[in-house]
């Protein structure tokens, strides 16, 4: 449920692999293999050289998983793909300074990692010249700008939607719902770059219950704005009622609370004079949140019992849209093959913008996602892969893999 950003935390994990041999980076031609199976993460080497370094993931296990890369302190998370599915091999591509680090996977996108190793980068810290350099620093220094700026809006935004919900003004509360997220979900990845605030801001009942975790955050106060009846079943297939009951006034209270904290953490680390970016955060940064729409909202389980899942998809959209134009300058400068991929890029994405405009708008609101038909529910999933295929280029094109 992390992401790309190299900042926050992640848990740190306890088995580690014996890995042995070097290989070169992508720009010398190879790839670093790494087989993933449910209790194992096999990196082909320990060793390799600095700058746009390619993994190619292949899960031969019986479930999802996502490969990670931590820094030294095994905390930060400084590269990750999720939502490698059995059978699938993936490239996933990271710029890499000199430095150690430490490379693990995570079955079923949950728990401690797996098979954490460490994973050396030598060489030399890379070099780019004027006009690229000044290409990527407008690129970081406007995401960041971005970041901010949706993070400074979510803040009132979960103030006025909490107070509602604590006051027991469900109308109200339901109303702000949706569009309280939305801010949230254009810049998911980098609260999830941040360990353990994006599942006490942002996870489903299903994934804090598998963890083990306490359950707060926008979807424990959704399922009490949107109440199962008796016989609903949650996400996984289980009774609505099990270990839950509507909250109490003092429970809304602590919730509320509980989210407004936790947002204003958010806030006060995206503001902190050391957060940054790299262009490979922001290219990989487009690339998750369409992931993110492929792996929740697609299948209507994000937003369960709201529906308002179309909201949510809208805004990883908007989202991937924005983290994707602030790296197109980078992609076109690359000659004729970077125009080809941005024109390409664009286009699905133009095409995926004009379907869901035949659902509502975030503005206006969005029908009901339990509405949409399964054939519905295709057409948005083809033309979300159809958008997926060219956009999973754009990292190794931006860094030059």
């Amino acid at each position: 449920m992390k992401r790309t950003l190299s900042v926050g935390l992640a848990g740190v994990g306890l088995i580690a692999l014996t890995l042995t041999g070097c290989v070169p980076n992508n720009a010398g031609g190879s790839a670093v293999a790494v087989a993933i199976t449910d209790d194992a993460c096999d990196v082909a080497t320990d060793t390799t050289a600095s700058g746009a370094v390619t993994f190619e993931l292949s899960n031969s296990g019986t479930d999802v998983n996502e490969f990670e890369i931590l820094a030294e302190d095994k905390l930060r998370i400084v590269g990750e793909k999720e939502n490698v599915t059995p059978g699938q091999t993936v490239s996933y591509v990271a710029q890499l300074e000199p430095g150690t680090y430490y490379t693990a996977c995570k079955f079923q996108l949950i728990g401690s990692p797996i098979g954490l190793a460490e994973f050396t980068v030598t060489g030399d810290a890379t070099a780019i010249d004027a006009d690229a350099a000044e290409l990527n620093d407008a690129a970081v220094t406007n995401y960041i700008a971005y970041i901010r700026s949706q993070v400074g809006e979510l803040i009132p935004a979960v103030s006025a939607f909490t107070a509602a919900y604590a006051s027991g003004d469900d109308e109200t509360a339901r109303g702000l719902f949706a569009q309280t997220r939305a801010f949230y979900e254009r810049i998911e990845p980098t609260a999830e770059a941040f360990g353990d605030l994006d599942p006490k801001i942002d996870y489903r009942e299903v994934d804090a219950v598998a963890e083990g975790l306490d359950w707060t955050g926008f979807h424990r106060i959704e399922k009490d704005l949107w109440p199962p009846a008796q016989g609903d079943l949650n996400s996984d297939g289980t009774s609505a009622f099990l270990d839950w009951a509507p909250s109490t006034t003092t429970e809304r209270t602590a919730f509320a609370a509980g989210l407004i904290a936790d947002t204003q953490e958010l806030h006060d680390l995206v503001n902190a004079d050391d957060f940054t970016v790299s262009v490979a955060d922001i290219s990989n940064g487009s690339i998750g949140l369409l992931d993110e729409v492929a792996s929740g909202k697609i299948s209507g389980e994000e937003d369960w019992w709201s529906g308002t899942d179309l909201t949510d998809f809208q805004a990883n959209v908007q989202g991937a849209e924005v983290a994707f134009g602030n790296v197109e300058a980078i992609a076109r400068s690359k000659g004729d093959d970077g125009e080809k991929l941005v024109d390409d890029i664009q286009s699905e994405f133009d095409a995926l913008d004009a379907l869901l405009a035949q659902y509502g708008s975030i503005d206006d609101g969005f029908v009901d996602y339990t509405t949409v038909t399964d054939a519905q529910r295709k057409e948005l999933s083809d033309q979300v892969n159809a958008l997926s295929e060219p956009l999973s280029q754009l990292t190794a094109l931006v860094l030059g893999a």
